[in-house]
């Protein structure tokens, strides 16, 4: 697929840049495995300052960034500005704290018959990073904060249709500091991801994306014998309980589900609501849903732009008319609108049984999928009846009830009362077929370290 910037708001072609030549790529190569020794012998304090110069860039330029994701994918440009702050602050929060989390940890030394001994964490090398264009900024940060703080070398392989995205990030980091070689992007195609990943100076990688991509990605890397992250999406559950604050629980519902055009991994996807507060929580929710606005996403007052391909219209057109011809009901949408661009209106479907696609697969865009559920046993049974398992949301004010979710929900992470999203302070990652390994916290900066163990005698 060619790389370009592919304007979703009106389906032109913007800009178009060809692939690297496999000349050009062994440079970069040959580049980032140079510059390994150098830098993991920086120190964190260096570290930090190139970090903190390149976030306060971020910050200095956020309009324009901003601008620059909602031409080439579509998302309104208040969640755009959002994504360029929020990743500053992962920028500065791992300038502040790795240190701290990779500092030494001390071990019993008497018990093992040493004077000492203690286990640290060392950077592995050079990484590869597969992304995602959804949150082209968000999800390549996740990575690059904590992999260049531990002292890694980084080479980003970005989606086809964000290249300009990719290409800023290789230059910020520049411009703050980062030396030569440390980060780079590479404008590839997904058909030279496997000799980058076979090559023997590449140690490990990262992917965010489709199902297919991450089993790619780790079948390669497991005859290379390579570590790997992956985190691979979700179909989300957003469980209402009789106890719950509807009216608050229907407007996060909406927000979880038309967030970034309802494009995002950790969206609430299937909303499965008791049935003693169904007929009430769907009124608020379709209510809330049929208000948005949608339209040209650099418009402040627009709720929801369109999604970022043509192929991800046709294949919520593809899912939503197997639902409709096999009995769903349609409460709201269901049909393109007309006109340029890649526009979906936002949609709830509900009598979704498991003869239908939308059941088992993940949906990316703003349809919503409502079913009815007898008690708690069946919430959870109906939760936890996908292939995936990434975020989760629980909504009641009873204990007994949290605690159950809590317990039983099969994810990744568990959201009480309030929308499922990522913080730098909280590990993100899934278990099934949503990938494995974590991002952020503590644990994410330690994925791609080599724990050793050193014993004196």
């Amino acid at each position: 697929m060619a790389i370009a910037t592919i304007n979703p708001t009106t389906g032109e072609t913007e800009r178009t840049f060809d692939n690297l030549s496999d000349d050009e790529l062994e440079h970069k190569l040959a580049r980032a495995a140079a510059a390994v020794e150098d830098y993991r012998r920086t120190s964190f304090a260096e570290r930090a300052r190139w970090v903190r110069a390149a976030a306060d860039l971020l910050d200095e330029e956020s309009v324009d960034t901003a601008q620059l994701m909602t031409t080439e994918m579509g998302k309104t440009v208040a969640a755009a500005e959002a994504e360029v702050a929020k990743c500053a602050r992962a920028m500065r929060y791992y300038a502040d704290n790795a240190a701290e989390f990779l500092a030494d940890e001390p071990a019993d030394a008497p018990a093992v018959g040493a004077s000492r001994a203690f286990a640290r964490y060392e950077p592995l090398g050079v990484v590869l990073a597969v992304m995602p264009w959804n949150f082209p900024l968000w999800q390549a940060m996740r990575f690059i904060a904590p992999a260049l703080m531990a002292g890694n070398v980084g080479l980003l392989k970005h989606a086809y249709n964000v290249p300009q995205t990719a290409l800023y990030l290789e230059d910020v980091l520049r411009r703050g500091g980062i030396p030569d070689g440390v980060f780079q992007t590479l404008l590839v195609s997904s058909q030279q991801v496997e000799s980058i990943l076979r090559d023997e100076r590449v140690a490990a990688a990262t992917l965010t994306g489709s199902e297919p991509a991450g089993r790619s990605v780790a079948a390669i890397s497991a005859d290379e014998v390579k570590h790997t992250v992956l985190e691979l999406g979700g179909s989300d559950p957003f469980v209402v309980m009789p106890s719950a604050d509807l009216n608050q629980a229907a407007e996060i519902a909406v927000t979880s589900r038309t967030q970034n055009n309802g494009q995002s991994c950790i969206a609430a996807k299937r909303f499965i609501v008791h049935r003693d507060v169904y007929e009430d929580f769907t009124r608020l929710f379709v209510s809330r849903m049929e208000a948005l606005r949608v339209g040209d996403p650099k418009d402040p007052q627009t709720d929801v732009g369109p999604v970022a391909t043509e192929q991800g219209r046709k294949d919520l057109e593809e899912l939503v008319a197997d639902a409709v011809a096999r009995g769903a009901n349609v409460r709201l949408g269901g049909q393109r609108q007309s006109g340029p661009g890649w526009f979906y209106p936002p949609t709830v479907l509900d009598d979704i049984d498991e003869s239908m696609r939308i059941y088992s697969e993940e949906v990316f865009g703003p349809v919503a999928c409502l079913y009815r559920v007898a008690d708690i046993d069946e919430a959870i049974e109906v939760a936890n009846a996908t292939s995936f398992g990434l975020g989760s949301n629980a909504w009641t004010s009873d204990d007994a009830e949290q605690c159950r979710f809590i317990a039983d929900l099969q994810a990744g992470a568990v959201f009480i009362n309030g929308m499922t999203t990522s913080y730098p302070q909280l590990p993100f990652g899934g278990i099934k077929r949503s990938g494995y390994g974590r991002e952020l916290s503590a644990h994410g900066i330690r994925e791609f370290c080599n724990i050793k163990t050193v014993w004196i005698g």
